[in-house]
Parts: C-alpha cells; sequence; structure tokens
C-alpha cells in the first residue's frame, strides 16, 4: 500500500460549500408520521446547553483532563458533552451524550449531533480492524462495527471542535484528535503511535437509528448524528499497539473484505446500522472472496470503485473526498420506531 503520507483532500466548490456551512437553517422534511412534526424541535429543547467542558475536572482554563478510564459507562453518558448541531452541521450548543442519545415521544430521533467513524487498516494485508461492542455499552452493545466510533467533545484540553473552515480544507484536527482520544481508550492504542495527519477525513454522514435490536421495539436509546469518516493505514497489524479495554469493546477481529462480507450473511451477528451502510455504500467494489479480487485486480491492484478497493488511493488522492455533502439516510426498518415511533425522514 505504499507508505503512510497522507495528501489533503483538495475542495471542488468552495462557494457552494460555504453557503452550505454557513447557513443556520434546519432542514426539516416533509411529514408522513405524525411524530415527524417534532423534528424541528430536537435542537431547540432545553437540554440544549451553551458549551461545557467534558467529563471530571476542570484545569482551571475552562478545558478539561479527560478521565477516560476512570469512569463508568453511565457517568460518560451523564458528564461527556457533545456538540450539538443544526442540519448543516453548524454548531449550535452542547448536551449530555445521554440526553443526546434518548428517544422518546418528545424527542423521538434524539438531538443531532456530531460524531466521527474510524476505520484502521493493515496496509500490508488489506485487513480492517473490527471491534465488538462490550456487552456492558448503554447504546448498542454486543454489535461488531468498524474500528472505533465516538463523539469529538466540548471543552477538551486538546480541542476537538472543527469550524467551517477546518471542513472546507478537510483539515478537521478537532475530529482527529477527538478520534486519537477515543483509540487510546477504547483500543488501548497508545497516544503517539497514531498520528493526526495520518487520518484522512473522506466525507459526511447524516443518519439516525432506533437501537430496537438490542433494546426492543420501545427503545429508549438511538442515535442522530453528522458523522465524521476517516481512514488510516498502519505498515502492519504488528505494528499496532492493541490492547482492547474491557468495559468498551468485548472482542477484536482483522478482516478482509470476503470475510467482512461472510460476517454480515451471518445472521447470529449483529452489525451497527451505520457500519453497515457506510460498509455497502461506499468502501466495497465487487463482493468477491479474495483469490477472485486477487485475480480481478490487475496491476494497479483496484478491484472496483470502493474506498477499500485501492487504499493508497482513497488516502493520498482527493477522489474520494466530498467536504461539501452531507450524505442523509433512513436506517433499515430494524431500526425505526423506538420509545417516539420514530419513523423515516429522507
Amino acid at each position: 500500500m505504499g507508505g503512510r503520507s497522507i495528501t489533503r483532500c483538495v475542495f471542488r466548490s468552495t462557494a457552494a460549500a460555504a453557503a452550505v456551512l454557513s447557513s443556520s437553517s434546519a432542514f426539516v422534511p416533509s411529514a408522513s408520521r405524525s411524530n415527524r412534526q417534532n423534528y424541528g424541535n430536537i435542537v431547540s429543547r432545553s437540554m440544549v446547553a451553551t458549551p461545557t467542558p467534558s467529563t471530571a475536572q476542570s484545569n482551571g482554563n475552562n478545558t478539561t483532563a479527560w478521565a477516560g478510564k476512570a469512569l463508568s459507562q453511565t457517568e460518560f453518558m451523564e458528564r461527556d458533552t457533545v456538540l450539538v448541531t443544526d442540519t448543516n452541521d453548524a454548531i449550535i450548543g452542547s448536551a449530555s451524550k445521554r440526553s443526546s442519545h434518548e428517544f422518546s415521544p418528545s424527542q423521538p430521533y434524539g438531538i443531532l449531533h456530531r460524531a466521527f467513524s474510524v476505520f484502521l487498516f493493515d496496509a500490508s494485508t488489506n485487513e480492517l480492524l473490527l471491534q465488538k461492542r462490550a456487552s456492558t455499552k448503554i447504546t448498542f452493545p454486543n454489535v461488531w462495527t468498524n474500528t472505533c466510533c465516538s463523539h469529538p467533545l466540548h471543552g477538551m484540553d486538546i480541542s476537538e471542535v472543527d469550524g467551517p473552515e477546518d471542513i472546507l480544507d478537510g483539515s478537521v484536527l478537532g475530529v482527529k484528535n477527538g478520534a486519537i482520544r477515543k483509540l487510546e481508550h477504547e483500543l488501548g492504542i497508545p497516544l503517539g503511535e497514531l498520528k493526526v495527519e495520518e487520518f484522512k477525513f473522506l466525507t459526511r454522514v447524516q443518519y439516525w437509528a432506533a437501537d430496537t435490536v438490542t433494546h426492543g421495539e420501545k427503545s429508549p436509546w438511538g442515535e442522530h448524528e453528522i458523522d465524521y469518516i476517516l481512514f488510516i493505514t498502519v505498515p502492519s497489524k504488528e505494528s499496532l499497539t492493541v490492547k482492547p479495554h474491557g468495559d468498551e469493546v468485548d472482542d477484536i477481529s482483522w478482516v478482509t473484505q470476503s470475510q467482512l462480507l461472510e460476517m454480515f450473511n451471518d445472521k447470529t451477528l449483529l452489525f451497527s446500522p451505520w457500519f453497515r451502510l457506510i460498509a455497502k455504500k461506499w468502501m466495497m467494489g465487487n463482493p468477491k472472496n479474495d483469490n477472485e479480487a486477487k485475480n480481478d485486480a490487475g496491476e494497479n491492484g483496484a478491484i472496483g470503485t470502493g474506498w477499500w478497493e485501492d487504499l493508497d488511493r482513497t488516502l493520498n488522492t482527493d477522489d474520494f473526498c466530498d467536504y461539501e455533502t452531507i450524505h442523509r439516510f433512513d436506517p433499515p426498518e430494524e431500526h425505526m420506531g423506538g420509545a417516539g415511533d420514530a419513523g423515516p425522514l429522507y
């Protein structure tokens, strides 16, 4: 896969993107279910507050020394302060992780907030590192997902807040700082082992999903996020230190594309809805087994147009970058509903 150097994507439509990112008006979908009338109120409820520091004790400079492994899952839900956004991804306040993930009749889709999804690959084998979320997780326990999924937070020692200009130029250092923090927390990857400049930001996805598969039809929990997709490679898995935190991760696995497809087809396994969406929408090209893929790869090693097909191209060109569009998706049918009876938005 070549080296680990990263070429920053060039934004193709700065004027158009600036208009999108500077707008403060919220996107309100047309209603076909009665509960959709509540969508416009998601980000105006009383729990959306002025940004406040996250987790543990302040150092006196309105930032915080994040406690990491010192806290329980419940404490994380109460103390972590996520970035609340409108549907154009403009930050409009903050909320606790708990309140932003609560699905209820008055808040059927939770509170829209910023998130990130990291996909970490072994460049020597083209394998992706998956994690199985711990059974003790409050939201989406026991599901397989991409390497790391979490949230940038307000008030951190190293800022995790990105403005419109950071999105336009693809740098998003705040989101990447949050990714490094959580990779250390969840997977025990030491700080400094992965560099901020090695992450490649590709695009953003707005999705929602009620956690009905693990918490039942009237689940009080769910996700509603604008998710920043980050790719990164390491030379080999042997060059990476991975020591998963038991309260966060039950298992890990390095998989090829064909192995992941086999896992998707295994009805005994659960997957996060965001991971399945991203993997099938963008990551995979031709769904073939490893030998067929290798035979069809050709001289450049690519077997299709998926991001996973040619990691060197994905990481070192702007071919797959889209900083202007926020791609919006409803979940599969099994993740609709919840305590607020949430239905399709898009």
